[in-house]
């Protein structure tokens, strides 16, 4: 979307962190913004911070909820009419050796973080076709997703399926006037650490108590971790380009290549190719949201190139 003034943004853990740097960053750009979050205390310091503008609504919600979700979306409407951005933001993590994770980690993560980002989907995205003037959905995935690593099994496994979706999503929904985009940054100073205190009573049987406690108190490398209104500008700046994939580590870029790599490897080890299979089900060996992504990236080298050399 390049036009944002006067549209509506939904975002799903928008009160603190990476969700409210969003929100602050769309604000800005002239956009009515719904901040949804399940904590109280985290709604009242956003109000707050953003100075009782009357271009923001503030909602309890609880993403795993789909009645609620629906009612929050029906007053987020109420309020400002259409929603054109939905920012599946809402997350959780549990960290630590997979064999101590328990059936309730599991389901507190993945609906949290997957169950939640489809109940944004199943309800935000119709409202959006159904207006027909085009709109944004961006999934906050990590890093995790890209370049996975030992003890963040359930995390990275409900990230690396939001970026899948969008990746799915993109073709199906770019010529209905509808751009997916996946947000996957590293280190961002938000309260991720301390999102046990959502956690449901009917799912508090967790492996990773003492994990979670070291987490809390942890902290040390806080200031090397990007502030919210660093990621909210670039999800803003991705917005507005219409990026398949919204990064901010280059930091990551040995561990991406290595992963593109080893995959390519495998591949070939499986040479040559049936002719007559590829011809048969050529549509499932591309993705034309990558190729035209690529194609994009390659547009904005060759122009900083040219300008280099002006």
């Amino acid at each position: 979307m390049q036009d944002l003034k006067g549209k509506t943004a939904f975002i799903t853990g928008g009160a603190s962190g990476i969700g409210l740097g969003i929100a602050k960053a769309v604000l800005g750009a002239g956009m009515n913004v719904v901040i949804a979050d399940i904590r109280d205390d985290h709604l009242d310091s956003a109000r707050a911070e953003l100075a009782a503008d009357d271009r923001v609504l503030a909602l309890r919600l609880d993403v795993t909820d789909r009645a609620a979700y629906a009612a929050a979306a029906d007053a987020a409407e109420a309020r400002f009419g259409r929603i054109h951005l939905l920012v599946n933001n809402a997350g959780v993590a549990v960290v630590g050796p997979t064999e101590l994770a328990t059936h309730a980690d599991w389901d507190w993560v993945m609906g949290v973080n997957l169950g939640g980002t489809i109940n944004g989907v199943v309800e935000i995205l119709p409202r959006i076709l159904a207006h027909g003037e085009g709109g944004h959905i961006v999934n906050t995935a990590s890093m995790s997703a890209l370049v996975p690593v030992g003890g963040t099994a359930i995390y990275s496994a409900t990230k690396a399926a939001v970026v899948a979706m969008v990746e799915c999503m993109r073709p199906e929904l770019e010529p209905r006037g509808v751009i997916c985009s996946a947000f996957c940054p590293g280190a961002v100073q938000s309260n991720i650490a301390d999102a046990g205190k959502t956690r449901p009573a009917a799912l508090s049987d967790t492996g990773y108590a003492a994990a979670d406690k070291r987490r809390q108190a942890g902290g040390q490398f806080f200031h090397l971790y990007q502030t919210k209104e660093d990621v909210g500008a670039r999800v803003l700046e991705g917005i507005l380009a219409d990026e398949l994939y919204i990064l901010t580590h280059s930091e990551f870029l040995d561990g991406v290549r290595e992963r593109g790599e080893a995959t390519t490897a495998a591949v070939q080890t499986q040479l040559p190719e049936n002719p007559e299979y590829k011809a048969t089900f050529a549509m499932l060996f591309r993705n034309p949201a990558i190729t035209a992504e690529i194609d994009r990236q390659k547009s904005i080298r060759a122009t900083q190139i040219a300008g280099a050399a002006a």
